[in-house]
């Protein structure tokens, strides 16, 4: 099998970086077309660094899921208003459901996060779920983004939960990234894993570990410090291209699991995907230490570290088997981890990790915070 690795066009990080938007947009095409929400919209817009009503960029209102009758309204705005650039402006969703509707309209996208609470913004795949919030399906786009903006000022003014729960999704990168590599399975590129890629990975957990309580501590104090920017870049770009050229595992098939359980759909992906990993280490006969490692770092943070924390305290194992079984859906990637993986495997690892969590907590561990 070939190895395989992906990359955005351009990355471009710091403070009043969406000022380089305008003259992306004309390097690329000539209608430019920003999808927004409300939120975006109305409270971080005012607040750029850029105007642009002046630049004469328009802006689409995302609709709250990305779904296919919402790619296919976006899509039909695309093609009315025949614009040649599309950009995706918000949260993983918006961008998501921005990267569809630019690959079917074979026009480049532009990302730009004003949250890092995701791996999202650089990759050349995206999440499609029900109206209702389940997941369905990975898209994979023919190319990555064109450019990816983070403007750490933005991302710093934004509720300390999003980057809590991007510190979740990229906390999964290595591990997973390390399982497709003893498996030789296949990558979110269709090939095996780059040693560049394999690095990254490994740079993501190492950044989370160094400086994620300090990057906590300045999205508290909503101020922009060189933690907070190094934690930006694991969340959003060495998480990115280290899933992406890497590979996915336990941690995202547990997550996708979990989407058929209602009483999840409150807690962000990040969330979720952290509970998969402590979940997937049981799973995966990780060491007493590194599993120790994982749940400190959870729990200074404020990420989840038992079944309560993610709404599911009251979840017999009847309805946790549903879970179970997603997971463990022919199409997921937990069948890259080593050996067979069944949904009574799947069970008893939530359980496990369920119970270490209550049993660090009652031991004078911190509970999440980050609510």
């Amino acid at each position: 099998m070939l190895k395989k690795a992906v990359f955005p066009g351009k990355y471009i990080q710091g403070p009043g970086a969406i000022t380089e938007l305008p003259a992306l947009i004309k390097l690329l095409g000539n209608e430019g077309l920003i999808l927004a929400s409300p939120s975006v919209r109305d409270k971080v817009l005012p607040r750029c660094a850029v105007d642009l009503n002046v630049e004469g960029i328009p802006i689409e209102l995302f609709r709250g899921e990305c779904c296919e009758d919402e790619v296919s309204r976006l899509r039909a705005v695309v093609s009315e208003k025949q614009v040649d650039v599309l950009v995706g402006m918000g949260g993983g969703k918006t961008i998501d459901t921005a990267k569809i509707a630019a690959d079917r309209a074979n026009i480049p996208v532009i990302v730009i996060p004003t949250i890092a609470s995701t791996d999202a913004p650089c990759s050349g795949c995206a999440v499609l779920y029900s109206s209702d919030g389940v997941f369905e399906t990975v898209h994979y786009q023919k190319a990555n983004p064109a450019a990816v903006l983070v403007d750490v000022s933005i991302i710093a003014a934004a509720p300390t939960r999003f980057l809590v729960a991007g510190m979740g999704d990229a906390l999964a990168t290595w591990f997973e990234a390390r399982s497709c590599d003893r498996t030789q399975s296949v990558n979110e590129c269709g090939g095996c894993s780059t040693t560049a890629g394999l690095h990254i990975a490994k740079l993501c957990y190492e950044t989370l570990l160094a400086y994620g309580p300090a990057a906590r501590i300045a999205s508290e104090m909503r101020i922009v410090t060189p933690a907070l920017e190094h934690i930006v870049e694991a969340n959003i770009l060495l998480s990115g291209l280290g899933f992406e050229s890497a590979g996915l595992a336990a941690a995202h098939a547990l997550h996708n699991g979990l989407t058929a359980l209602p009483e999840t759909h409150s807690f962000y992906h990040g969330e979720k995907v952290a509970f998969g990993v402590l979940a997937g280490l049981q799973l995966t006969d990780a060491s007493m230490d590194e599993s120790a490692a994982v749940f400190a770092f959870c729990e200074e943070i404020g990420l989840p570290t038992t079944l309560a924390d993610i709404g599911l305290a009251n979840a017999g194992p009847e309805r946790l088997m549903e879970a179970a079984e997603k997971a463990c859906a022919p199409d997921q990637p937990i069948h890259h981890e080593a050996g067979s993986m069944t949904p009574e495997k799947v069970l008893n690892a939530m359980l496990a990790a369920d119970a270490a969590g209550k049993a660090r907590r009652s031991d004078g561990g911190r509970a999440p915070r980050a609510r």
